[in-house]
């Protein structure tokens, strides 16, 4: 296998497409799944994935099926032997930075992609690398990608398997040499930070794609694209253009009377399509969920006026045109952050005694909607956790009856900071749930948080790279540890089995913190998650019962999958702590316990594989400071610099999660480079340069300030260490 796995690493332009006499000489041919993969690697179209429950060993779609209710038909590993589970094999990711991705299984072959899009084609059975391909990401725009150097996963199609790159690229790739066939880059405005982390969508031969940056003064977009070419097909924006000029087309008219004034042109407005999407194949309806504003600040966007629509919206689309058919905003005007990019599900319920068509999702905000999917009409909603920004749903009109003591911040004179339940990682983010007919419940990774959201004053940056467009005093924490301490011990989260008929909770797990995974149901009764502590369990799909629990090594946020080779049933979860709660909010996000570890882990009953040790990069890493000289008016300019720049990777007030670097505990060499690696000397680590956007004296600013958190943490360890 040493060949095999050394060989196919980096496959490059003009390799040799692998040969069956090749598979059969390293013992993968006649007989095994992989004479056919040899042939037919891939060979998925719409026909297929429409009838993905007549072959439910396959799991060829990001949701398994176009509905995305990741749920799986089978039962052979269920609640009855679910204990007898253990790990089958584990394949080690290049980059330890945060797993995100939903694996894709055909024909006993798995795709996957970890940290920076890289994508990885394994043997489903054992592991074994088939081929990999990197895409050579432009890693110096990590800092551009508002939550780590994540990527959600992959498509499949005739043969090709599909990829977002990081830095705003859609690549073609030969699912059979692991080499590249097309690529595009999607930007469509390529001096704005636009960045891609979900997974395609492939809907009718058309490659579907959305954008990320709304943080960084993005115009939110999704693109549609030949499979076979890579050529563009349409393109549908969800905010509007300049309002000096007409609208491009039916739905940014009707989107542009809702906007008011012109900042929102040069913030770029927002309103990403980063995530979900799902599709209807009997209706012929995309749908696709729409993100938060660039600013969030209405005062500063929109005159404090109109719903902006397409803003934290679910848009159905005609997929073979890109047109508007109809929509419904979640959070109109959205301030919070309350995204509609959270995972979106089709179901067929009963609903009053009648057969209805729904699409179902849980966004931001903390409410769980149930809509009628053919018209966009709203048949309920309730919150799934406590919230204090809205007090419901006015059921006449579809709207939330905002709380304006309690959220509106923008119009409040004095300016004074609000807390806000949920917060800008709502009540659900990205991580999918899923939904399992036979209980009739929906399985939610919920948080439960809180931040202070203030007004401020000024104007958007017209440089939109490396630092948030919000506009918006929020993220504050505190610098000492035990207030911390405090403020992490009401971030909290939960898993809940929702009845989205009766719209109540049926069952619900207790959790230490956010940002805990996705999840799977499948007929064996069973409801498989990964958690931020680092276990991958399984429960009882009916009651919340806890079946079976193994170590990860890492905490765990992407959502699992379960395949059957050779009649053999299997389980895989992508494990790998980061993301933005542990870049951005460093801080809260130890209390998860947890390092970033990327890999593969598979497991089967009986399974014997041993779990790799973790071999944490940073483990050596010391406080060491050289002296503090700086004042404290020093000091409070170096933290509003260091929070406006550097937060975004290394923790706000300079508390990394581990993920990436804790500059408390720089090495003496790097603080005497700490002005050339702000420049630019680390750009191929990952780390921006940061020469057009910061002076020499403002770099010094930021040091002083890392210094005197160092002394700070050290301090700290000190005091912890006195008799």
């Amino acid at each position: 296998m040493g060949l095999w796995r050394h060989s196919l690493h980096h496959p490059q332009p003009g390799t040799a497409p692998l040969t069956t006499a090749l598979l059969i000489a390293l013992g993968l041919g006649a007989g095994s799944t992989f004479s056919a993969f040899a042939q037919t690697p891939a060979n998925v179209d719409g026909a297929r994935i429409s009838a993905a429950d007549s072959e439910p060993g396959n799991w060829m779609s990001t949701g398994r099926t176009y509905d995305e209710q990741r749920f799986s038909p089978l039962k052979q590993i269920n609640d009855a032997n679910v204990g007898k589970l253990g790990l089958a094999w584990s394949y080690k990711l290049d980059i330890d930075r945060g797993v995100e991705a939903t694996p894709i299984v055909v024909d006993g072959v798995m795709y996957t992609t970890g940290p920076f899009s890289i994508v990885y084609a394994l043997d489903a059975r054992d592991g074994t690398l088939l081929w990999k391909y990197d895409p050579k990401s432009d890693r110096s725009r990590a800092g551009e990608a508002c939550c780590d150097a994540v990527n959600r996963g992959v498509a499949v199609w005739n043969g090709k398997v599909y990829v977002g790159v990081l830095d705003g690229r859609l690549e073609a790739i030969d699912a059979k040499t692991g080499q590249r066939v097309w690529s595009v880059d999607t930007r469509s405005d390529p001096s704005r930070s636009i960045t891609i982390t979900g997974a395609p969508r492939i809907v009718k031969g058309r490659v579907i794609i959305g954008n990320g940056g709304a943080e960084y003064g993005v115009r939110g977009y999704i693109t549609a694209y030949d499979a076979e070419t890579g050529k563009q097909d349409w393109r549908f924006f969800t905010v509007p253009g300049d309002p000096k000029l007409p609208p491009e087309n039916k739905a940014m008219a009707i989107a542009a009377k809702t906007w008011f004034g012109d900042k929102f042109v040069e913030q770029g407005g927002g309103g990403t399509v980063w995530d979900s999407m799902s599709y209807d194949p009997k209706l012929n309806l995309l749908y696709i969920g729409v993100g938060n504003a660039s600013s969030w600040n209405p005062r500063l966007r929109s005159e404090g006026k109109g719903d902006n629509l397409f803003l934290s919206s679910i848009v159905a689309i005609n997929p073979d045109t890109g047109e508007y058919v109809w929509h419904y905003q979640t959070t109109p005007g959205d301030a919070w952050d309350f995204t509609a990019t959270a995972h979106i599900m089709l179901a067929d319920l009963v609903i009053d005694g009648k057969p209805r068509q729904v699409l179902m999702q849980s966004p931001k905000n903390g409410f769980f909607y149930v809509i009628d999917r053919a018209t966009g009409e709203l048949l309920s909603a309730k919150n799934i956790v406590p919230i204090n920004w809205a007090t419901g749903v006015d059921m006449q009109t579809g709207r939330p009856m905002v709380d304006e003591k309690a959220a509106v911040y923008w119009t409040d004179p004095e300016r004074k900071a609000k807390l806000v339940q949920p917060a800008f990682w709502g009540a659900h983010d990205w991580q999918p749930m899923s939904y399992n007919p036979a209980t009739g419940l929906v399985y939610i990774p919920a948080h439960i948080m809180s931040a202070l959201y203030q007004d401020v004053d000024g104007h958007p940056r017209k440089k939109f790279k490396s630092m948030y467009q919000l506009q918006v005093n929020t993220g504050m924490m505190p610098e000492d540890p035990e207030g911390l301490r405090k403020l992490a011990d009401t971030w909290t989260g939960k898993l809940i089995a929702w009845d989205p008929l009766k719209q109540e909770a049926r069952w619900e797990v207790p959790y230490s913190t956010i940002f805990n995974g996705g999840t799977l149901s499948t007929a064996g009764n069973l409801l498989f998650e990964g958690t931020a502590d680092g276990r991958v369990v399984a429960y009882s799909a009916d009651k919340g019962k806890l079946l079976w629990e193994q170590p990860a090594n890492t905490g765990v946020m992407a959502g699992p999958v379960t395949y059957e080779v050779n009649g053999e049933q299997y389980v895989t979860f992508m494990a790998g702590w980061g993301g933005a709660f542990s870049t951005f909010a460093g801080a809260l996000s130890l209390k998860a316990g947890v390092k970033p570890n990327a890999q593969v882990l598979t497991y089967k009953i009986g399974g014997t594989a041993k779990l790799p040790d973790l071999k944490y990069k940073y483990a050596d890493h010391k406080v060491d400071p050289p002296p503090f000289t700086g004042t404290i008016a020093q000091v409070d300019q170096g933290r509003a610099l260091f929070n406006g720049h550097c937060d975004t990777c290394h923790g706000i007030n300079a508390i990394s999660g581990g993920v990436l670097p804790d500059l408390r505990m720089l090495s003496k060499e790097n603080h005497q480079m700490f002005l050339g690696i702000v420049y630019g000397a680390r750009v191929p680590d990952g780390m921006p340069s940061f020469a057009e956007e910061l002076t020499p004296e403002q770099v010094e600013l930021i040091h002083q300030y890392v210094i005197k958190r160092s002394h700070d943490l050290l301090g700290t360890m000190q005091t912890a260490t006195r008799p």
